[in-house]
């Protein structure tokens, strides 16, 4: 395993364009929708509320970078996540998250928050 410090210029730049394509949110309403499972372009349109184009533009982008893959099922393609590492990177951010958000929900709550006695007074 090679680790964050060890990493070269070039690891980091493919790194950085992994983190880039996974910027765009509709990308990430993609992988949501296929971490339930496999599914076709026009299910995933439908459920990400979007066209049939902007998704397969968008799993064109992915797949040429190996996020995802597809299968033939008749004349459609069923997408799928092919990079094991993307559910786990997604579920330990929205993890991270919402222990952050919690946290600050507490003290806020308690008046512990910087920003809380700015609110009360307003």
């Amino acid at each position: 395993d090679v680790l964050p410090e060890q990493m070269t210029d070039r690891a980091i730049e493919f790194v950085a364009r992994r983190f880039r394509l996974l910027g765009e949110p509709q990308r990430l309403r993609l992988l949501r929708e296929l971490m339930n499972g496999e599914q076709s372009v026009n299910d995933l349109a439908e459920r990400c509320g979007t066209g049939q184009a902007n998704v397969s533009k968008h799993l064109g982008l992915m797949r040429m970078e190996g996020l995802v893959d597809f299968r033939r099922e008749g004349t459609k393609k069923v997408y799928r996540i092919d990079d094991p590492v993307i559910p786990v990177l997604c579920r330990l951010v929205c993890g991270a998250l919402e222990e952050r958000y919690m946290s600050r929900l507490k003290r806020l709550q308690s008046g512990t928050y910087p920003d809380a006695a700015l609110e009360s007074s307003r």
